[in-house]
């Protein structure tokens, strides 16, 4: 759907359900943010499903939306979610049932019922969104931040090469709207703890390169996080470390998960389609930002992982 009919679908509808997907980002926790506050403000019963896996650093935008013990839905709406395997695992039961999708991911499976707007030109689904709240006239000084945090922090704060000139007027809309810019560049961009700096420095002096130096691998065992007294948090965002060296256009972080299994994001130049790397491993995302979790060791991941990215690397 255009995002007019979507706006359309949202207002024929109500008692909202808002999913967010596993190891929530910033984009994700955004967009069901805005979205549920934009749909209470037009009179909607709208709530979002909690995430037991919400970081501290994302959790004032989420948490004031939280669904109350025993709420039934009636409808079911996932946003930045790709594929149902992204889903948490209290989110599982609502597999069967979602009947709309926000999305931006060309790797989207098609899972919902009713409906979906999925735009994958979008460097966010936040821009995604961010238009659709426009539609339905719900902006806010607090959506707008959600929105701001959503697409500045799927861009890198606005330096990833999927940025794009849109990118920059939904932010600049944003601003208008009056987010608390200073607060998420800060927050999000601008603060690191010791025990992000002591894992980066760990991170940097070990990292291994194949393929002409031109592949970076970084691994990031349980041990490593637990050394330095890394949390979830502090693990966020390390993906991009290793594509910052000189000669190097993909990056490959694998980092153990705690159920034994690893969890692989790759970031990558033209040379190299991560998405296809990804779907090889059973994952998907953009064609230069891409993950999958595999249930196997860092090891096994390694070599799976520089075999898919072998297979679909133009020379």
């Amino acid at each position: 759907m255009t995002v007019k009919e979507t706006a359309a679908w949202l207002k024929a509808h109500d008692r909202f359900l808002i999913l967010t997907h596993v190891r929530p980002d910033g984009d994700t926790v955004g967009c069901a943010a805005a979205l549920c506050a934009a749909l209470q403000n037009i009179g909607k019963t709208a709530y979002v499903l909690p995430n037991p896996e919400l970081t501290p650093i994302c959790a004032d935008y989420l948490t004031p939306y939280y669904a109350p013990d025993g709420y039934e839905p009636e409808t079911v709406v996932s946003t930045d979610i790709a594929s149902l395997g992204l889903l948490p695992e209290n989110a599982q039961k609502y597999a069967d049932c979602i009947h709309f999708s926000i999305d931006h991911h060309p790797s989207y499976e098609g899972f919902a019922k009713d409906g979906c707007c999925v735009q994958p030109e979008h460097a966010a689904a936040g821009e995604i969104v961010y238009e659709i709240v426009c539609e339905l006239d719900a902006m806010t000084p607090t959506i707008a931040t959600a929105l701001y945090c959503a697409v500045a922090t799927d861009t890198g704060c606005f330096v990833y090469n999927n940025t794009t000139a849109v990118t920059h007027r939904v932010a600049a809309a944003l601003i208008d709207a009056g987010c608390d810019m200073q607060m998420v560049n800060k927050r999000h961009f601008r603060t690191k703890s010791r025990a992000r700096i002591a894992l980066e420095s760990a991170i940097m002096s070990a990292v291994e390169f194949y393929d002409n130096n031109r592949i970076a691998v970084v691994t990031v065992p349980q041990s490593l996080l637990q050394s330095v007294g890394a949390t979830l948090d502090d693990a966020e965002e390390i993906a991009s470390m290793a594509g910052v060296i000189e000669g190097v256009d993909c990056a490959l972080t694998i980092r153990e998960l705690t159920n034994g299994k690893s969890k692989i994001s790759l970031r990558t130049g033209d040379r190299v389609n991560a998405t296809d790397a990804c779907r090889i491993l059973g994952g998907g995302g953009h064609a230069q930002a891409s993950g999958a979790t595999m249930d196997c060791s860092l090891s096994e991941a390694k070599s799976r992982a520089l075999d898919a990215i072998a297979q679909v690397a133009k020379n």
